[in-house]
């Protein structure tokens, strides 16, 4: 089969799912996903409400994305940490929650599901996201997320299953995402942080030698959110050894 043919069956089968979604203006819109895959899906509305009632197990609620300046929903802790992540992501510019609902047939019955998030990523392309437990991903969810997957990459787009972040990763994004904002930005002490973290010094050292740490630190904990200064956020909790230097990667 030669490569027009190739796409053809992808667009053949892509065209087969519907989607719907509401737009910027809050008009709700559905078709066939081969016709509206290029939507900023990136700034739709949420396709369903966030509810919250009393007694129920999982915990609603938003988080202010810093990457769009928006407010994005989540169902679960690992669901925030999914849209904490991606806007840590430093390929990640916007960011919407239940940007969509796919629909299709699978021969024998109807089927459907809405993404927790979509990304665009700074070179354009898309990307869909899931946020679950692995331990919660049983067969017919693991059947969905491939179906998924597998209509993300016809059209175009990433898929990504983003489960339990590793303990000290987690705790450092939750930590420096208190600073993701940017008035903890003072151009004074941002300036003179790069010029101390030009070559690698531990947190508590370089800061000190900028001013007042209760000044200083949450000016640093932004650079770090910022990708301008980085340092190991992976293997161990940032602490007043953590090793921090500049960044070649400075984010606009």
């Amino acid at each position: 089969m030669d490569g027009s043919a190739v796409v053809a069956s992808a667009w053949e089968y892509a065209s087969g799912v519907e989607v719907g979604f509401v737009d910027t203006d809050g008009v709700e819109r559905s078709g066939p996903l081969a016709c509206w895959w290029a939507e900023p899906f990136e700034l739709a509305l949420a396709v369903r409400p966030f509810t919250s009632f009393k007694g129920q197990k999982n915990f609603t609620g938003e988080y202010w994305a810093a990457t769009s300046r928006t407010h994005v929903g989540y169902e679960s802790w690992v669901e925030r940490d999914a849209a904490m992540a991606l806007d840590f992501d430093s390929a990640v510019v916007a960011l919407a929650s239940q940007p969509f609902r796919l629909a299709w047939t699978d021969g024998e019955r109807e089927r459907g599901h809405t993404p927790d998030y979509f990304a665009r990523l700074l070179d354009g392309t898309g990307v869909v996201v899931d946020g679950r437990p692995e331990n919660l991903v049983d067969e017919a969810t693991a059947e969905v997320f491939a179906f998924t997957a597998r209509v993300c990459e016809e059209v175009g787009w990433q898929f990504r299953h983003i489960g339990d972040l590793n303990q000290p990763y987690r705790a450092n994004l939750r930590w420096l995402a208190r600073c993701r904002h940017r008035r903890c930005h003072r151009a004074p002490a941002a300036d003179r942080l790069r010029e101390a973290f030009a070559e690698p010094l531990p947190l508590l050292v370089g800061a000190e030698q900028v001013g007042d740490r209760l000044a200083v630190l949450p000016v640093l904990y932004h650079l770090l959110w910022r990708h301008e200064l980085t340092a190991d956020l992976v293997t161990a909790p940032l602490g007043t050894g953590t090793l921090v230097h500049l960044a070649s990667l400075v984010r606009p």
